[in-house]
């Protein structure tokens, strides 16, 4: 089964999408970006009764169609799942994959593709109803737990009680879309997820007392942008959207003091905003690009603060996803 789904998968590589610095041409004489976006998720992919798409993820495939097009609005979503995500984007029907999977190294070696950064820390968590008295996952113990059918959160769950002491229960589901009804009926009083997950379905229950989500993180699950391998430039231009993003919000460089800072003397927010140094050319993009970027959408911080702030009746802390500066895991390389 593994050298048939191998053999697949190089298949699609070698003859669905020809190889070498193309996408951004593709995407050019298209005249629009094509965008896989998860299933609809609140806070990160989500499609109102208008059509109108918006979310986390949304907004970084808009700050790649403002860099390689100008315009933030000319960006196609379409919802993918499981293993068609990987092949879509192999042969060519999507651009890229805003935080579609979890950063791995079978996904990064063995699906022709490549992570072209990390939007967005995550790590499976645990969500308990509020009349549990616990600020911690250390606390619980004699609980319910829901979870889905998934070797790695089974392990990583049986390896956290292993070392808290708690005793727990595994109720077991195929699918994660199962969890609410079993929680909200008391067969199980413990729910675990990605906290990414958790979160979303406690904003769309729109009843706070859906529970919290407690503070440890119980895996690592780095998500973020993944393009086709074969293609150095895209990978680059996809690459350095997001790392210009992250710079943004570290040097306070704002959708709203853009104007203000063309005066600024410092060389960081100069070269970033394209006042010195060219660093669009070499990826064939404008010397501005970066200021097109960052007021079509902002930086990292005003993107999450739009999606995961106090308006939308269920913040989520910034924790991981903090800048560096700030306890967080949020790290770009300088431009220069």
């Amino acid at each position: 089964m593994y050298l048939r789904r191998a053999l697949l998968v190089l298949a699609l590589i070698l003859f669905s999408f020809p190889t070498g610095a193309q996408t951004l041409d593709a995407v050019r004489q298209r005249g629009h970006l094509v965008c896989g976006a998860t299933d609809p998720i609140a806070g990160f992919a989500q499609r109102s009764d208008a059509g109108i798409w918006s979310g986390f993820d949304v907004d970084f495939c808009r700050a790649v169609a403002a860099a390689v097009l100008g315009n933030p609005d000319l960006v196609e979503f379409r919802p993918l799942i499981g293993t068609a995500r990987f092949a879509a984007l192999q042969a060519g029907e999507v651009d890229l994959l805003a935080r579609n999977a979890a950063w791995t190294i079978s996904r990064d070696t063995g699906y022709g593709v490549h992570f072209a950064g990390v939007s967005f820390f995550d790590g499976l968590a645990f969500l308990v109803p509020n009349d549990i008295d616990a600020v911690s996952a250390f606390e619980l113990d004699d609980v319910r737990v829901c979870i889905s059918d998934d070797e790695d959160e089974r392990k990583a769950v049986g390896s956290f009680f292993a070392e808290s002491g708690g005793s727990y229960a595994e109720l077991i589901y195929e699918e994660r879309a199962d969890f609410p009804l079993a929680y909200s009926t008391g067969r199980c009083n413990v729910l675990a997820a990605p906290a990414s997950w958790l979160y979303a379905h406690r904003r769309m229950s729109g009843d706070s007392g859906f529970g919290r989500i407690l503070p440890e993180r119980l895996s690592k699950l780095p998500y973020g942008p993944v393009v086709r391998q074969g293609d150095d430039q895209w990978f680059n231009i996809v690459k350095w959207t997001l790392l210009a993003l992250v710079n943004a919000e570290e040097l306070g460089v704002t959708s709203l003091n853009l104007e203000p800072m063309q005066s600024t003397r410092n060389p960081d927010i100069r070269r970033l905003l394209g006042l010195e140094g060219d660093f669009g050319t070499p990826l064939q993009l404008d010397p501005k690009w970066m200021q097109t970027v960052i007021h079509a959408v902002g930086n990292y911080g005003e993107i999450y603060a739009r999606n995961f702030g106090a308006q939308t009746g269920a913040a989520l802390p910034r924790g991981s996803n903090a800048l560096w500066l700030r306890g967080g895991l949020l790290y770009a390389p300088p431009i220069r």
